[in-house]
């Protein structure tokens, strides 16, 4: 026993000083090759791999030695032309490729075809639609039905609603992001009695395997991931161009659709019963239209109730801007200087989230109350060319255009990440950068490298689009709230009396935003207050409510 013990110790003295040679003879190897020329190097990458490969996990290797400061210079510059990768493609090819997100199933598809080309119909018989593949409605079921567990107040409303069908008769164009939990807004919808008919406010965001579990049910979609400019308006068309079926209400996030209604069918426009609008950009178009006379419907401003201005917008964005960054670089925020341009609802979630992580962040802002709200909150006030070079990431909230020039693009310094959590994808000015001095390399689902003449390297992000939905994926849980608020103003704009609304833009009614909230409180196991009758008298409150008055802000 004694004697097969002590060779068993024999032998792995000896492996280890074999293991401890190789690990030298590498690191020898390894320091020789970084003594060369920067473009060698680049030459030896598979080598380079191969010698990293061959180390054992628990030895030290020898710190990189260099023959001369010359080399060591060199060493550190950009990479050159010829350095690169294989991966680069013309501009017009990595603007139009279709990727899916990291969270969708259908990243596995090999299937360049344009849905247009494809004759597909679902299990009813039905061609009325168009996606990506409709063989993958099974696993859109599955993600549609996971959402549905975090969404408890929509499917709450859902069956408190069913029996009367306060949607009856309501045919709804819908222009969304196409997520799973859309759907279950949509699936809502039908159920509540509506007829829909959906398309994508994103080129980037659907996620195909949902839109097609919901053509499988019977929803018309037109919409999946990586569309062109030319599909996207195809899929609006589609949308709404449709013999014998008109719609008669529309749920927008964006506008688009709105806009493209109100241009290519008047006639249909003037009959529509309401719109409901989601969005900064949307709203803000729709106030275009009022002021100049030509909004000829009632319309209701979602994207101002305090149930999305203060949950969606805050709290979503809170927890998905880390997910968006994280799934497309894999960067780690702490000690990273990071500009924040906003700081409305979208740029305190966005803000939050970066400095809990120990990035250092600082603040554009044109609003002197939203700038004081972020002195108070710790964060620096400044102009962005003030800053632009020592920032490591650059990230837009405002809903407004050119906030990032090429001016400032022209400044960043390499490795720079630039991406936009606004609606619209015209806050960085994108289109400045598809020129022949700069070079566009695909590097993943959604991130390009844009590479100046010198080798300097910008990060770009779903090519300058909402940065969450076309990366990621957000909280169902918010997004239960956003579609609740959207479902009661769809049924009450259709269920109106006739006068109640003009043709004008109209926020929420105060007891609905506290009655969406109150179906969101079980899930918490929260217990409401209640005022006595003397103490509703002395505030001079229905002890029902609504709570404050619509000036209040929260």
């Amino acid at each position: 026993m004694t004697d097969c013990g002590e060779d068993a110790k024999l032998e792995a003295t000896k492996q280890a000083s074999k293991e401890f040679k190789e690990s030298e003879n590498v690191a020898e190897k390894y320091s020789a090759m970084t003594a060369t020329k920067h473009s060698d190097v680049n030459m030896n990458v598979g080598e380079l791999s191969a010698a990293f490969t061959a180390v054992p996990t628990h030895k030290s290797v020898k710190k990189i030695q260099f023959a001369n400061q010359e080399d060591k210079q060199e060493f550190s510059k950009f990479p050159t032309k010829t350095g690169r990768r294989s991966l680069s493609r013309s501009i017009s090819q990595s603007s139009t490729d279709s990727y899916s997100s990291a969270a969708s199933y259908t990243d596995s598809s090999d299937d360049e075809t344009s849905p247009r080309e494809k004759s597909q119909v679902n299990s009813k018989g039905s061609s009325d639609f168009c996606v990506k593949n409709i063989k993958q409605a099974e696993f859109g079921r599955r993600e549609i039905e996971i959402a549905e567990q975090d969404m408890s107040a929509l499917i709450s409303l859902r069956k408190r609603a069913q029996g009367e069908k306060p949607l009856a008769g309501a045919k709804v164009a819908g222009c969304t992001h196409i997520t799973a939990q859309t759907a279950v807004l949509i699936e809502t919808l039908v159920a509540l009695g509506a007829q829909c008919r959906w398309t994508a406010c994103n080129i980037y965001s659907t996620q195909n395997e949902v839109a097609a579990a919901l053509a499988e049910s019977g929803v018309s979609v037109f919409a999946w991931k990586g569309e062109s400019e030319d599909d996207f308006w195809w899929c609006i068309d589609r949308c709404v161009n449709m013999d014998g079926w008109q719609a008669n209400m529309i749920l927008d996030d964006g506008g688009d659709l709105t806009h493209w209604v109100y241009k290519k069918y008047p006639s249909v426009f003037k009959k529509v019963r309401g719109i409901v609008e989601e969005s900064v950009t949307g709203v803000h178009r729709l106030y275009q239209l009022s002021k100049a006379g030509k909004l000829c419907v009632p319309a209701m401003n979602v994207n101002d109730s305090v149930t999305k201005q203060k949950f969606d917008n805050l709290y979503c964005c809170r927890e998905s801007i880390l997910d968006g960054l994280k799934r497309t670089t894999d960067v780690m925020f702490g000690g990273k200087q990071v500009v924040v341009c906003g700081y409305g609802e979208v740029g305190k979630g966005c803000c939050s989230a970066l400095k809990a992580l120990g990035a250092i962040v600082c603040v554009t802002e044109i609003d002197p109350i939203c700038a004081l709200q972020a002195c108070m909150d710790g964060f620096r006030v400044v102009k962005l060319n003030e800053v632009v070079r020592q920032m490591d990431m650059v990230i837009t909230c405002t809903g407004n255009k050119n906030v990032v020039t090429r001016e400032h693009l022209d400044r960043m310094k390499n490795g720079c990440i630039v991406c936009n959590m606004g609606h619209s994808n015209t806050e960085i000015d994108v289109a400045s950068l598809r020129t022949p001095e700069l070079t566009w390399e695909r590097v993943r689902s959604q991130v390009d490298h844009v590479i100046w003449p010198d080798g300097k390297r910008v990060i770009l992000l779903a090519e300058g689009r909402l940065l969450n939905l076309s990366c990621s994926t957000v909280p169902s849980f918010v997004l239960s709230i956003t579609a609740t608020t959207q479902a009661l103003a769809l049924i009450e704009l259709y269920n109106a009396p006739e006068g109640r609304y003009k043709q004008d833009v109209y926020l929420l009614p105060k007891k609905m935003d506290e009655y969406v909230a109150s179906l969101h409180l079980p899930n918490f196991d929260a217990h409401l207050t209640e005022l006595s009758d003397e103490q509703a008298k002395y505030m001079g409150l229905n002890k029902n409510g609504p709570f404050k008055p619509n000036y209040y802000r929260y």
